[in-house]
């Protein structure tokens, strides 16, 4: 089962009042796995997300030689809990240099990139590699610190696929990295800097208010390196689509449960932008995906036609070199709703506009189809090409807008190839 190549969303026929619960954040999720499996001791991870990217770093440790157990979550489906038996820093499995041994990344840059890191603390040969479009993204900042340290990357024009070896002891103990491309590249090096007696010096753009590179060290500071349990909080990029939701149905009573209350996701900020519609005399400031929103931003973008103001948003350089080319994809799908958007280099200028439904093309990337599939809730004839890919990040999405209130916002997803209206299991990405 599995949604079809071609979905249409229609918007909920009455507002009702809504309590959602997102999965766990797949930011956390992920460096918690790494954390865990360098921990000396049996560590549990409540909370943490099944998808794609998640699952692909499950299944990447257990070729090195990790036990992992998977035990779903029945209160909700992207949930689940992940019982990791750490080794104390050893990395179990490795291959030689004739016989490298394969980690296999998908498009997971959270995975790619902790990974490759991780993997120079092990006593052999590596070879990483992905999908065509990882193998399109940057990598270099993380190998130049890599090689710097005294590790062996071999990797054709910094990019995927590489082949890494562990086998020496570093010739040196610190590192500069730089984050202008990506702050994973940091997160990287600190996740097994405890390890590897690493010193990371965090360079680029807005180096030391990287959120993300905050999110790292405030994990580490408090993960159990000795075992033990640790919870994953919801995902606030998730739960943007949700809240957006709520504002662009102002007559639906929305909630996200277990809302995060640490301060570890840039996007838990995402209902000040949200106040935009409920205070339109507000000053509308630009919003930044450096110091403002993370992932977040383009749900802010992709909602912005609709608010009584223009809205302009800075600092999208990263988002050229993610899952897809976002800036250009965000300014071409919505343009075909009827939007007028201005690109001016790393900037997009969202003018109100009167928009119509339109057939959007997701490149491959889950947050434009959640992004558009949101849009569709208040602009009817939305229709979502290949809406699979959001099995990256939460597989369930379309059956939660899909649910009957309380617990989703009761839109109907349609086939419009055979137009009947999907239902139950057809309605998890795949």
């Amino acid at each position: 089962m599995a949604l079809p190549d071609l979905i249409e969303i229609v918007p909920p026929a009455r507002p009702s009042p809504v309590r959602i619960t997102v999965p766990g954040s797949k930011s956390i999720t992920n460096r918690a796995l790494i954390l865990a499996a360098l921990a000396d001791g049996r560590t549990i991870l409540r909370g943490a997300l099944w998808s794609d990217d998640t699952e692909i770093m499950v299944e990447a440790l257990r070729v090195l030689g990790f036990m992992l157990q998977v035990e779903r979550d029945a209160a909700e489906a992207a949930n689940c809990t992940i019982t990791v038996d750490g080794r104390g820093g050893a990395i179990p499995n490795a291959g030689t240099p004739d016989a490298p041994l394969e980690i296999f990344v998908g498009n997971a840059g959270t995975a790619a990139r902790f990974l490759m890191a991780m993997l120079c603390l092990g006593n052999g040969v590596y070879h990483v590699q992905g999908i065509p479009r990882m193998h399109e993204r940057p990598q270099r900042a993380l190998f130049d610190a890599l090689t710097v340290l005294g590790y062996r990357v071999s990797a054709e024009g910094g990019r995927l696929p590489a082949t890494i070896s562990g086998e020496s002891a570093p010739t040196k103990k610190s590192c500069t990295v730089s984050i202008e491309e990506s702050s994973q590249f940091a997160s990287a090096l600190l996740l097994s800097a405890g390890v590897g007696g690493w010193q990371v010096r965090v360079t680029g753009e807005d180096a030391e208010e990287s959120a993300y590179v905050a999110m790292t060290s405030k994990l580490i500071d408090v993960f159990p390196e000795h075992g033990g349990e640790f919870v994953i909080e919801p995902d606030a990029s998730s739960a943007s689509y949700f809240l957006a939701a709520g504002a662009l149905l102002p007559d639906t009573h929305l909630v996200v449960n277990d809302w995060p209350e640490s301060d570890w996701q840039i996007d838990a900020r995402f209902p000040a932008f949200l106040q935009r519609f409920r205070n339109p005399e507000i000053v509308f400031e630009p919003i930044s995906r450096t110091h403002d929103l993370g992932d977040a931003i383009m749900t802010a973008i992709v909602v912005a036609p609709l608010l009584p103001k223009p809205s302009v948003f800075t600092d999208l350089g990263r988002l050229r070199v993610q899952e897809s080319e976002r800036v250009a994809a965000l300014r071409t799908e919505l343009s075909k709703c009827g939007a007028e958007v201005i690109e001016s280099g790393e900037t997009l200028e969202v003018r109100t506009s009167t928009l119509h439904g339109a057939e959007i093309d997701t490149y491959d990337d889950h947050r434009v189809a959640m992004s558009f599939a949101t849009l569709g809730l208040a602009v009817p004839g939305m229709r979502i090409r290949e809406p699979n890919c959001v099995a990256k990040t939460f597989p369930n999405f379309f059956a939660k807008l899909a649910q009957a209130a309380p617990e989703g916002l009761g839109a109907t997803i349609l086939d419009p190839a055979t137009g009947r209206q999907v239902t139950g299991g057809d309605l998890l990405a795949e």
